[in-house]
């Protein structure tokens, strides 16, 4: 299926989509884009078992056609410095294990390009100050040492793999950027081979480079490091839901405002590990920048991903931002030569059409709870007081009513006074790829603060606001427009380059503030421009979280309070005494548009990237002495080896049937990943706090779970202990307990875990609907497998935490359909019996027994979520990890 081009008087070799059509009859016009390009992908393996996949490709959605399992093998690695920082540390542990088996450590090294940008780390513990960012980055530093000498190790120590160093900018933004070739060129066999750039990455939001055109989605660390080692990336053939986007934004929508309502709509036409993928009219009205905003959003619509096809404005993109023009020559001839460019004329076949007016999108956030819970502007304020008294769960608090005219006072150190009310915004922060990657929506927000302070409005005292572009970028339209002096005079001074609030990494609010919130049980908000508004995820201190466009992030701050109608009452008031009112200080679509041709330009790219790897003097002056294996210290509470391979036998053993299981959380609905892994601060009392203390590590130098994830004693003691988890088991007490069966006692779940680890009983955990939820954390798989849990019986699962779970040995099961714990009347008192052997295939019916103190047996079905023979050998091998070793040993 080789063909050759010629493009600038070069001689390329490419896998020729045609060729294939002339060949088998196909019609490759009516397949999807971004089955074309797995398409290409499995034919440039050029493997036997590739070419039955090639046919069944083909045969794509037509009348009883097949599913298949699918080898991705992406073109890189893409890694965030948390998820990505634990996928090294197996590496180096693997390298261990072979030199312990006595073969050459170097066989572990990455077989395709890895990057880890380093953007999850910092936190914002300084805000609203010129110094607040010179200060982040230096904490970041101190706090994080040991772990960036780790990194800097990895990059002199592993081929193929590369670092961009802290304070540059945020993961997928700088992909978007600067990493993405679209196209890629590699030399093989003396030949220039070109195909399609795709990836996958350690998180979720992997999927935001799908605005560019380049198929890529969140893994977790685990399946990441298969990928770097060679493996293939399985996945069943997926449905593919079309958009068709008519119509253009009116003034005053957003592409955030777009990406929450097609969040909405897509969760409830249950997209979930489905491709979804654009087109129609409306794509001439969307820029890539646009478009990147709908794409980051894949995880929170709970798609595979978001895939938008190459097309006139994905290369005007790559001229904007900088790209090589010969780069980009290449990148037109091949994607149009092998039928890789948007055809508007030609409507593909999808499984479903879903179809969206963009005329129709208003102003709206998200909240407050989850990203997929729309709310228009005018609607914020009755929803969140209806929110107060709705039943304690997804979307309410079961609070009394009146709860929304609770008021506390604020005695600030230095005399003064502040009143605070339920609902008030504590936490106003623009950040996150999703939006800072968007120029028109960054302005817009710089622009409406100009206008509000020549207003003369401000913000209150007890709202906490930061800035935290996605790149320095941004900071540089934002000054040469002149726009940053106004933005700091709101107190949103640029505070640093990383996710920070999106991710948790929030810091802490002022003590005296903290203290009232805490004293009077005062429900509080964060409206933040980020992708994740999950309960607890924010601060410990905030309930409510809502997701909104940074010029609305700035509207609340200037409002103070979640329980105020934008759209008819005033922001504040103005020198005169007269109300100043959200329409009076809104920027138009054409005053916007003006910065953005003046200020955003092309240079500033080149500019800024053009040292990308090397800016950073902290990073600079890191001194390591490169060694094949990494030297392991004992003492550490960063970097551990973890014990994944001890005791690690040659060969795999049979799949044996599970008895006399406990379980450890039964659980309802949505329960996300942040719910399951270690996320955000570490308290003082917790397990891992306990532990941290006990190995000489001072409170104020605990970090977050996060900066630690490469030591599994810390991680395995945060997992299953979020703050707002609800386990049945633990009689009403919320967070990280559980009863210990028999004895009936109320243990922290790491101490009933150890309890059950000492008595040789394996665990379960039951749950709902949508389990696993949220972003690709490998620790929630991680963390539950070095708990004792063997198996999760769950109603629904969301897919990367599925995969993660088998991938690290663990039994995801689901429940038959019109079936869960409760209808089964299963309290989780019960012991089980699993009845599976080593002929299970993929999503075979098994047998279960759940017995009660009294001896008497529910017996049920349950489905195993095996999608593939691989996977089953995932299990077989109790994870992928001890199955790449035996296969790199063999």
């Amino acid at each position: 299926m080789k063909r050759t081009i010629i493009i600038q008087n070069k001689e390329y070799t490419f896998f020729s989509l045609k060729a294939l059509a002339e060949k088998t009859g196909a019609d490759i016009s009516r397949l999807p884009y971004s089955i074309r390009i797995l398409l290409e992908n499995i034919l440039r393996q050029e493997t036997a078992e590739g070419d039955k996949v090639v046919h069944q490709l083909v045969d794509w959605n037509l009348p009883n056609s097949q599913k298949t399992e699918i080898p991705f093998k992406p073109g890189r690695v893409i890694l965030q410095d948390l998820t990505g920082g634990a996928a090294i540390v197996d590496l180096a542990s693997l390298r261990k294990a072979v030199k312990d088996f006595g073969q050459d450590p170097n066989i572990i090294n990455p077989e395709i390009p890895v990057d880890l940008v380093i953007d999850h780390s910092v936190q914002v513990d300084f805000a609203g100050s010129k110094t607040a960012f010179q200060k982040n980055e230096e904490l970041e530093f101190a706090r994080n040492m040991e772990r960036y000498s780790f990194f800097k190790w990895a990059e002199q120590s592993f081929d193929s793999f590369r670092v961009v160093p802290p304070a540059t900018g945020i993961v997928h933004q700088v992909n978007l950027e600067y990493l993405a070739d679209v196209v890629t060129e590699r030399d093989t066999k003396n030949e220039n081979l070109l195909f399609p750039d795709t990836l996958v990455g350690t998180d979720s939001h992997t999927t935001m480079i799908n605005a560019l055109g380049v198929l890529g989605w969140g893994v977790g660390g685990i399946e990441a490091e298969a990928g770097m080692l060679g493996q293939p990336c399985y996945l069943t053939t997926p449905d593919v839901i079309g958009v068709r986007l008519t119509g253009s934004l009116k003034n005053g929508a957003t592409a955030t405002d777009l990406a929450l309502t097609l969040t909405q709509l897509l969760r409830e036409k249950n997209v979930v590990g489905k491709f979804v993928e654009y087109f129609g009219e409306g794509l001439a009205h969307l820029t890539v920048s646009d478009r990147s905003v709908v794409a980051n959003m894949a995880p929170e619509y709970g798609a595979t991903c978001g895939f938008f096809p190459i097309d006139q404005e994905t290369l005007n993109y790559l001229d904007f931002s900088g790209r090589d023009p010969e780069q980009r020559a290449i990148i037109e001839a091949y994607v149009k030569e092998n039928q890789l460019f948007y055809d508007a004329a030609k409507e593909a076949d999808y499984t479903e059409i879903i179809e969206l007016n963009l005329s129709d999108i208003e102003p709206s956030l998200a909240g407050p709870k989850r990203p997929q819970d729309l709310v228009p502007l005018s609607k914020v304020k009755q929803g969140f007081i209806d929110s107060l008294t709705k039943p304690n769960g997804n979307s309410g608090y079961g609070l009394a009513a009146g709860e929304e005219k609770k008021q506390a006072t604020i005695n600030y150190e230095d005399g003064t006074q502040e009143t605070i009310e339920t609902g008030a915004v504590v936490i106003a922060s623009i950040t996150s790829c999703t939006n800072t990657s968007n120029p028109f929506i960054m302005l817009s927000a710089g622009l409406l603060a100009k206008k509000a302070v020549e207003k003369g409005l401000s913000v209150k005292r007890y709202v906490k606001t930061s800035l935290s572009p996605g790149s320095k970028v941004a900071t540089r339209y934002f000054e040469d427009a002149g726009l940053l002096p106004y933005l700091e005079k709101l107190g949103f001074d640029v505070i640093g380059y990383g996710c920070m609030t999106c991710v948790g990494n929030s810091g802490p609010l002022d003590e005296t503030i903290s203290q009232v919130i805490q004293d009077e049980n005062l429900l509080v908000s964060a409206v933040l421009s980020g992708n994740r508004n999950f309960e607890g995820r924010i601060h410990a201190d905030v309930k409510a979280g809502y997701l909104a466009a940074p010029h609305l992030v700035i509207a609340y701050a200037l409002a103070g309070n979640v329980n105020v109608d934008l759209t008819t009452e005033p922001l504040g008031f103005d020198s005169e005494g007269a109300p100043v009112y959200l329409k009076d200080i809104m920027p138009s679509n054409e005053e916007v548009e003006q910065l953005i041709n003046r200020y955003v330009k092309t240079d500033l790219y080149k500019e800024e990237y053009g040292s990308v790897f090397n800016s950073n003097q902290h990073w600079n002056n890191i001194e390591t002495t490169p060694s094949m294996t990494y030297e392991w210290d004992e003492k550490s509470t960063y970097i551990a080896n973890p014990p994944y391979f001890e005791a690690l036998e040659s060969q795999a053993q049979s799949i044996q049937a599970l008895k006399n299981q406990r379980v450890l959380a039964k659980l309802g609905d949505s329960i996300t990943t942040d719910h399951l892994s270690p996320v955000g601060s570490i308290p003082l009392q917790s397990p891992a706090g306990k532990y941290l203390t006990e190995h000489g590590v001072r409170p104020q130098a605990f970090n977050s779970y996060g900066s630690r994830r490469g030591n599994h004693e810390v991680m395995v003691r945060g997992t299953l202990n979020n703050i707002r988890l609800r386990n049945e088991l633990a009689d009403g007490k919320e967070g990280g307990y559980t009863k210990h069966f028999p004895t009936g006692e109320i243990l922290t779940i790491f101490d009933a875990s150890e309890k059950y680890l000492k008595e040789d009983v394996g665990l379960l955990i039951l749950a709902g609907e949508d389990y696993g939820m949220g972003s690709s954390r490998d620790w929630a798989a991680k963390g539950v497998r070095l708990l004792g849990v063997n198996t999760v019986i769950a109603k629904s699962f969301e897919r990367i935490h599925r995969s993660n779970l088998l991938m690290m040995g663990v039994l995801p099961l689901q429940f038959v359909e019109g079936q869960d714990a409760d209808s089964l009347g299963l309290t989780g008192e019960e012991s089980f019996d699993f009845i599976i052997d080593d002929s299970i295939k993929p999503n075979d019916i098994i047998s279960v027994r759940a017995t009660n103190a009294n001896g008497d047996v529910t017996g049920f079905k349950v489905r195993a979520r095996f999608e593939s023979e691989t996977e089953i050998d995932y299990y077989r091998n109790q994870g992928i990890l001890p199955m790449v070793l035996r296969n790199k040993l063999s």
